[in-house]
């Protein structure tokens, strides 16, 4: 692994990405708005008084934290290298003394960079004008951080070898459009966990994607603790290792099929 070259790598991307800032801003104001729309309905639903045990209060905290997971976690795989593997363009990444995850890295880590110049800020200004109730604890706090971080692992493995399927279909990116309404569905956007019909929090309990963006917001706000957050972490570590497992599955069956024509 060449790391001084991936760093290296990851620098170039940061600055490059910032110069169309204005851009990636307007994206994350688009990846807000559903979060949004839903922390007004639920918030309202609870007026004075509570909605599925949670107050108003509570809805807004959930909210404004779930913006934020999202906004860490989201994975961009399908630009950075589903595309680059339709287009032919993985040819140069092949061919330079560079492990290609770094080139998948660089955009990955230069897109949370400035997503979250843009980000930040309007947290904080939603938090001062809708007032959330939130009261974590240091033991809450590791939690989330913990879960946060494993999150954006899982999301983004995950979304690396649905990616890699256009290896061998020139269509593999619709698997991905399939995975982001799961993850809508699934993960603790439409509503809380606790809120969705009970076969579908049965669902959400076992497949990844709750534990995309979901699990760490819950972790926080104090919705999951004790037996259910070690089982929860659990299960998200096994995912996570999956997801790993399939990447480098994908990625080694991939590169020997890969042929390319021109330049």
């Amino acid at each position: 692994m060449n790391w001084r070259g991936g760093w290296a790598l990851i620098q170039s991307t940061w600055s490059s990405w910032m110069q169309y800032r204005s851009f990636f801003f307007l994206l994350a104001f688009g990846w807000m708005i559903p979060p949004l729309i839903y922390l007004f309905v639920w918030s309202t639903a609870a007026g004075g008084e509570t909605a599925g045990g949670m107050t108003r209060g509570e809805f807004v905290s959930y909210y404004l934290v779930l913006i934020l997971v999202n906004q860490v976690t989201y994975s961009q795989t399908n630009w950075t290298l589903g595309d680059v593997i339709r287009m032919g363009t993985i040819s140069a990444w092949l061919l330079r003394p560079l492990p290609a995850i770094f080139h998948v890295l660089s955009s990955e880590l230069a897109g949370k960079v400035v997503y979250m110049v843009f980000v930040l800020p309007v947290g904080l200004l939603l938090a001062v004008i809708l007032r959330p109730e939130l009261q974590a604890g240091p033991s809450q706090i590791l939690a989330f951080l913990l879960a946060l971080g494993m999150a954006w692992g899982l999301r983004f493995f995950w979304g690396l070898w649905l990616a890699m399927l256009a290896f061998w279909a020139s269509r593999a990116d619709g698997l991905l459009a399939v995975q982001d309404t799961l993850v809508f569905l699934l993960a603790g956007v439409v509503a809380p966990l606790s809120l969705l019909p009970e076969i579908l929090q049965s669902a959400a309990r076992l497949l990844p994607f709750w534990y995309m963006v979901g699990f760490p917001v819950e972790a926080l706000t104090g919705r999951v603790s004790g037996p259910d957050l070690l089982a929860a972490f659990a299960i998200q570590a096994g995912w996570l290792a999956i997801a790993l497992l399939l990447s480098r599955l994908v990625w080694q069956q991939g590169t020997k099929r890969y042929t390319a024509i021109g330049g």
